[in-house]
């Protein structure tokens, strides 16, 4: 691994939530009368455990977020996908002020948003953004010319 960040400000905010959801929808539930329990079917009981675990599974993803480059490929982990792009494929990374978060653009033209550098992480995002992008050009990332051009 050559590089890598991830955000501190939507780690401690996910996390904070999730321990919130946690203790709140805990004394809740035993708080509850054993009667008013007892009128929640399975069925109910699963379907509430099931969003609950969602919700968990969406906010332990946002703790995780992260980009990492390494000797010969560049590993982003968003809330819903991972990707993993070698260097040739990687065409330009832009931060501009007012982007929510770093654009990567691949060989193909596609965008794709690195959720881990954002401006929410105000300068520290800014250098992770120079730093990644000065890594990317020394393993050989940007624009392809083609032969002739």
């Amino acid at each position: 691994m050559l590089w890598s960040f991830h955000p501190r400000i939507v780690a401690v905010m996910a996390g904070g939530m999730g321990l919130s959801l946690v203790a709140i929808f805990g004394v809740i539930w035993f708080r509850l009368p054993d009667d008013a329990r007892e009128t929640f079917s399975w069925f109910q009981r699963l379907t509430l455990l099931a969003f609950f675990g969602a919700v968990l599974w969406i906010l332990y993803r946002l703790a995780t977020l992260r980009v990492t480059a390494y000797d010969d490929r560049l590993r982003v982990r968003n809330v819903f996908k991972s990707y993993t792009l070698p260097w040739t494929e990687v065409s330009a990374l832009r931060f501009r002020p007012g982007d929510a978060w770093l654009q990567l653009f691949d060989a193909d033209g596609n965008r794709l948003g690195i959720l881990a550098v954002q401006t929410a992480e105000g300068a520290r995002a800014s250098r992770a953004a120079k730093e990644l992008a000065a890594v990317a050009r020394e393993h050989g990332a940007g624009p392809r010319q083609t032969p002739g051009t």
